[in-house]
């Protein structure tokens, strides 16, 4: 059974005491949830903070980017070690607005990926399309070359410590959602590629989560599926009362 994972990107917003007052309320609405691995993402600023408010609830820490370099004259980046020392167990990489607008390749993925699960942390890899690739019929093509990309060079042992977000790009912010059976079929796609290209014990382990516009009134015909193991959130994550209820969606 893979665990299901609910994760929450807050992009750039919420301010130390914001994140602060936002992980507070959170706690108490997830404190029941079980089967389910908790996770949010605040800026870079307010990690440590926000560690020590989580330390003892069932709520974990991600960083949304890191380095590939565990120290050195690079200005403005932040080691996978210091994010590990700062509380963070997972870190996302290689999310769409990161290739959109900060130049990151998948080579860069790839050096990431590596650097995070040498430093002990899990890390959230994002795959997905624009608008313009999907119409063209070029999802899977493009699904294909992100993910090999990324995740290429790594031991089928590693994948204890990756998990894979399926985001199309036009679904982020949108209000635009890929439906359940568009979502199962790429989520389908990417356990048979891992299972191809690394094992199938690799694949049948992996979670894949969903991105894209999520929130409450979605989320349980998107878990349904059977190769959706849970969501990376965006804008529903910045209230504790819409990212609980999705946390919550077995109940």
């Amino acid at each position: 059974m893979r665990t299901p994972v609910i994760a929450g990107n807050w992009k750039l917003f919420k301010t130390i005491g914001e994140a602060i007052g936002l992980v507070k309320d959170l706690k108490p609405l997830v404190a029941g949830t079980k089967g389910v691995e908790i996770i949010v993402a605040p800026v870079f600023t307010a990690l440590g903070r926000v560690a020590d408010e989580l330390a003892g609830s069932n709520i974990l820490l991600a960083a949304q980017d890191c380095y590939w370099e565990e120290e050195g004259a690079f200005t403005g980046e932040v080691a996978p070690g210091m994010l590990k020392d700062a509380g963070c167990s997972h870190v996302i990489i290689g999310h769409s607005e990161r290739r959109q607008y900060f130049g990151e390749t998948d080579v860069t993925v790839n050096k990431k990926v590596k650097a995070a699960i040498n430093a002990g942390l899990t890390a959230i890899v994002c795959v997905g399309e624009t608008l313009a690739e999907r119409e063209a019929d070029k999802t899977f093509a493009i699904i294909e070359t992100q993910l090999w990309g990324g995740l290429e060079g790594l031991a089928p042992e590693a994948f204890s410590k990756v998990v894979v977000a399926y985001e199309p790009v036009w679904a982020i912010g949108t209000g635009k959602t890929a439906s359940d059976t568009q979502a199962q079929e790429v989520h389908a796609f990417i356990r048979s590629l891992i299972a191809r290209c690394f094992s199938q014990e690799s694949a049948a382990g992996l979670r894949i989560l969903y991105g894209g516009s999520v929130k409450p009134d979605n989320i349980k015909e998107l878990m349904a599926q059977p190769d959706i193991d849970g969501a990376l959130v965006g804008g529903a994550s910045l209230n504790s009362a819409s990212f609980a209820a999705i946390t919550n969606f077995a109940g």
